[in-house]
């Protein structure tokens, strides 16, 4: 079992899916992030007020974002793609194919395809998804076995209901909030998000318990995250 985590920013993977990849390493599997930016021109507010360099904003999002990931036990890397706005390259592009075909991994976890808020949200995961595809072609020209076809399940965005996010995956992650928690303190540069995702997580653990039924004597402090999933599921169980 793997897991790759595509985050548009520096800090993204943290909000949204800290409590999936610390589950995921807990377990023993592997988990790799993949940033396509540091989140320095739109995510960084406090950084330019203070009157740092890009440069030095990129170096303290690195340093931030790599302690969060540490926290978590994942692996992570950095594309320097440049935010606000992210576009996609051929070069970036094809850098993703070949971490799909390196990690092999057997679920994906990304931004959704719609964030009229944050363009750069929808663009990491519509470059995702690509070379997801890409990944799977046998004639691509790309280290690595073909891909085979892990499920993808979109994070849940900061405004949901403007961005089309219906969550039909509840995932209880009450024995790691604390890890994710002190991943999210990894990052002051955004440190209005630490409460705001607490909350969320709270709320989302009581849809834990509600969907789940009593029979399951779930902790009466429940915390969970939410997930959209894009492809149906194929099993030979429904349950």
């Amino acid at each position: 079992m793997s897991l790759l985590v595509i985050s548009a920013h520096a800090g993204d993977f943290v909000w949204r899916a800290a409590g999936a990849i610390a589950l995921a390493t807990s377990r023993g599997e592997r988990a790799v992030v993949l940033c396509l930016t540091y989140g320095e021109r739109g995510e960084s507010a406090g950084a330019w007020r203070a009157g740092k360099t890009l440069e030095e904003i990129k170096a303290m999002r690195h340093e931030e974002a790599s302690r969060a990931a540490a926290t978590l036990g994942a692996e992570i890397e950095f594309c320097d793609a440049g935010d606000y706005p992210l576009r996609e390259t051929p070069e970036l592009l094809d850098r993703m194919v070949r971490l799909f075909r390196e990690v092999e991994p057997t679920v994906v976890l990304t931004h959704p395809l719609a964030d009229p808020y944050n363009d750069d949200h929808p663009t990491a995961a519509r470059m995702a998804l690509r070379a997801r595809v890409l990944a799977q072609a046998i004639g691509y020209d790309a280290p690595g076995e073909p891909l085979g076809a892990p499920p993808v399940f979109f994070f849940e965005p900061h405004q949901p209901e403007q961005c089309d996010f219906k969550p039909d995956v509840l995932l209880d992650i009450t024995a790691v909030f604390d890890v994710k928690r002190k991943a999210m303190e990894c990052l002051p540069a955004q440190q209005h998000m630490w409460d705001y995702y607490t909350d969320l997580a709270t709320r989302r653990g009581v849809q834990v318990k509600r969907n789940a039924g009593p029979n399951l004597g779930l902790a009466h402090s429940t915390m969970g995250e939410a997930y959209m999933r894009l492809y149906p599921q194929v099993t030979d169980v429904l349950a």
